[in-house]
């Protein structure tokens, strides 16, 4: 079934995308646990992710960068704040220079994705965080709604 809702609120500075898989809480988790299985999902179907470094512990982190259909690299890092197997995941996430450092230019957001089980399988919540309104339709005008929601749309065919 995957993304079910998707839902912009400008006064709470968020963006909450709700998607449900028929597997179980633990199988979804290690879509984000295993980085070779987060590449196949991680970034839009033309900007699929690679993963160079992935520390999946608290205050550990991970870099990486997605390549589009042209052969351009956009790089990212993610800082995790909160693994708490298989339930909930917290990180901060931002984008990167061409070497890999963070890039102070453009927003971090955090992430909060929780995943619960319901009749059918698992209820994955991912809610981002922006710090501005400013940064979130940044961020919207980027494509990040669009890009997230055909990203987790590849989920159901690694589970």
């Amino acid at each position: 079934m995957t993304v079910i809702s998707t839902e912009r609120d400008t006064d709470a500075l968020t963006l909450t995308f709700v998607a449900e898989f028929a597997a179980p809480v633990e199988r979804v988790w290690r879509v984000w646990e295993d980085p070779r299985q987060l590449e196949r999902w991680w970034g839009p179907p033309t900007w699929p992710a690679t993963f160079e470094r992935f520390d999946f512990e608290p205050h550990g982190g991970a870099s990486y960068f997605m390549t589009g259909p042209d052969g351009r690299k956009s790089r990212g890092w993610w800082r995790f704040l909160a693994v708490e197997a298989p339930h909930r995941l917290e990180f901060e996430d931002g984008f990167a220079d061409e070497d890999g450092t963070p890039s102070e230019a453009m927003p971090t957001t955090s992430a909060v994705v929780t995943l619960e089980a319901v009749e059918n399988g698992t209820r994955m919540t991912t809610v981002s965080r922006f710090v501005s309104l400013e940064q979130l339709e940044q961020l919207l005008q980027m494509g990040m709604e669009e890009g997230m929601r055909l990203a987790m749309g590849q989920i159901d065919g690694i589970l």
